[in-house]
């Protein structure tokens, strides 16, 4: 106990009068605009025929579609049928409770509507989501470890961290595992792929981030303690959101499988899409 780690972070970032503003809303908030900054620069390092409009409307789609998937995700899977007595509760951001599962889905509901909007394939925006989902997950990790929730198992390792909420003895920082591994990790990977874009078909990204998403999910969930009000699904062992992993790794897989054999290169907004022929579109501006 004398060399554990005590977490005692303010959730509050800061208020003025009754305005709050917690590290969790600032996570968010930099996701989107790392976001937003990401798909620029690799929409003009593909030379693809997109516009820093057409980057806002794509942010603002997934964004909406993040924040709607993530908290409906949430109250399904995770509110053990609380929410389907107490409906009104779903709209109860500020208590917390949003899923990642959830919360992709939606994104790729969001990346439809933009699709539709643009012209511009679908697939091809999903590969620029699953580029900048990296930097989402490792912000949005580092403020759970702020708030002190989602921990892991009590632990005898250096590094385990005593939370206000897990008791007196020290738990592996799960947070900071998955921020490590579905954060900086695979946004290494995915980063590192981009650059290759000239050899990688559409919709390689999204399927690269779903198998080493729902990797880094399945194994880092045997050291995280579920949600208190489901426990453990499986035989004491298994968690829901080890359940909710393997249907992603299995889609990522498929997605691969259709990308060898249906082989499409990134597109930016097809011939016509914005009343014109395209040709003079400008790649929006951004570092090379």
């Amino acid at each position: 106990m004398l060399n554990s780690i005590y977490q005692s972070l303010n959730p509050v970032a800061f208020s003025i009068g009754p305005f709050v503003v917690r590290w969790y809303g600032l996570a968010y908030l930099a996701a989107f605009v790392c976001g937003y900054l990401l798909i620029v620069r690799i929409s003009r390092s593909w030379k693809l025929a997109i516009t820093s409009d057409d980057v806002l409307t794509i942010v603002l789609c997934a964004a909406f579609g993040v924040l709607i998937g993530a908290r409906l995700g949430y109250c399904l899977f995770y509110g053990d049928g609380y929410y389907f007595s107490h409906p009104l509760e779903i709209f109860a951001l500020s208590e917390g409770g949003m899923s990642f599962h959830g919360g992709l889905a939606g994104c790729l509901v969001g990346g439809c509507v933009a699709s539709r909007l643009l012209g511009i394939p679908f697939l091809t925006l999903a590969d620029f989501g699953a580029i900048v989902a990296p930097v989402g997950l490792f912000f949005g990790r580092i403020a759970n470890f702020i708030n002190g929730e989602l921990w892991g198992k009590v632990t005898s390792m250096p590094w385990g961290v005593v939370f206000p909420t897990g008791g007196s003895l020290p738990r592996h920082p799960t947070q900071l595992y998955e921020a490590a591994l579905e954060g900086l990790v695979l946004f290494a990977i995915l980063f590192v792929l981009a650059r290759r874009k000239p050899t990688l078909p559409r919709g390689s990204f999204l399927g690269t981030f779903l198998v080493f998403y729902g990797i880094f999910r399945f194994l880092i969930e045997f050291v995280r303690v579920p949600d208190a009000q489901l426990g453990y699904i499986i035989g004491g062992v298994i968690t829901m959101g080890q359940i909710l992993s393997l249907p992603v790794i299995v889609a990522g897989l498929i997605v691969l499988l259709w990308v060898r054999t249906h082989p499409r290169p990134q597109q930016g907004k097809a011939l016509g899409s914005d009343g014109g022929d395209g040709s003079d579109d400008q790649p929006a501006p951004g570092a090379d």
